[in-house]
């Protein structure tokens, strides 16, 4: 039974790392503030802090070690800093979850050595103002920086599930229910994706398997948003035109100007088997326009 602490666990992917924790047996502490309710009940040990706190996450930590800790919620160099001072030689594995966004967009499938978060300078900003990807780049930069830590950085892309709070799918077939347009500047662009169980079943393998360094976590294939309008149309017999440019709310979500795409054959090779991209989305497609007519 491992010991483990979970920072930031109450939704979406988070959640359902820590019941696959809990499901094999470990400890598990969570961490958060206390702002959304969990399903857990007494199966997990609670610690209510603002991780930004540096002084209230060393008091709320303790002497406790851990075998290993899950940051879900670590956003800059600042965060990644403090983390690292409070676990340096008292955890076996730190898994950040860190994002396809520290990559350049490229024409190709990206590789973790095509941003090298060992050479990239630390560059702290006194505003903390930092854009989602520095923010990661500058978090994982730091992170790697410290020698009596053993990181683990799982680059995830735009991860998907029947409750993602930010509707971003939904978004789509809500707009093909009502035959609205979307706006993207490229339609055909393709795009890596992930399952949120998915997601959850690489962090829990990573922290396991102790694989040091960044890593690729995507499920196998990619999809354009055009692709994905032709499945909702499919299953809900609507579509919504696509065109370059619409109202701000009417801009899709998956919007970017190019390929997206990740390379993980690092964690494939290590024995991580990925989903099928083109068996869940259109399954979770159906599950969500199930859901819609339902309301």
């Amino acid at each position: 039974m491992a010991k483990i602490l979970v920072l930031g666990g109450t939704r979406f992917f988070g959640k359902r790392l820590v019941n696959r924790l809990l499901a094999k047996g470990d400890a598990v502490t969570i961490l958060t503030r206390g702002h959304h309710q969990d399903s857990f009940g007494g199966a997990v040990a609670r610690l209510t802090v603002d991780r930004k706190d540096p002084e209230c996450l060393k008091q709320a930590v303790g002497s406790q070690d851990f075998d290993i800790v899950y940051d879900n919620i670590c956003y800059t160099p600042e965060e990644a800093g403090q983390a690292a001072d409070i676990f340096a030689g008292r955890i076996g594995q730190y898994v950040l979850t860190s994002t396809l966004s520290v990559y350049d967009f490229a024409d190709h499938p990206v590789r973790e050595e095509e941003f090298d978060p060992y050479r990239y300078p630390v560059m702290t900003n006194e505003s903390r103002d930092y854009s989602y990807k520095e923010g990661k780049r500058q978090a994982e930069a730091v992170l790697f920086g410290r020698h009596n830590l053993n990181v683990t950085a799982v680059r995830l892309p735009i991860v998907l599930g029947p409750d993602d709070y930010t509707r971003r799918l939904l978004f789509h077939i809500e707009h093909a229910a009502q035959g609205e347009a979307i706006g993207l500047p490229d339609p055909d662009a393709q795009i890596s994706f992930v399952h949120a169980e998915e997601a959850a079943e690489f962090l829990e393998w990573a922290g396991q398997v102790q694989l040091e360094g960044p890593v690729n976590a995507c499920s196998s294939g990619t999809i354009s948003v055009r692709e994905m309008m032709n499945l909702i149309q499919q299953e809900i017999g609507s579509a919504a035109p696509l065109q370059s440019s619409a109202a701000p709310d009417h801009m899709s979500p998956f919007g970017i100007p190019g390929d997206w795409t990740m390379d993980h054959g690092k964690a494939a090779a290590a024995g991580f088997k990925f989903w099928d991209l083109h068996d869940w989305m259109p399954k979770l497609i159906a599950e969500l326009s199930a859901d819609l007519k339902v309301r």
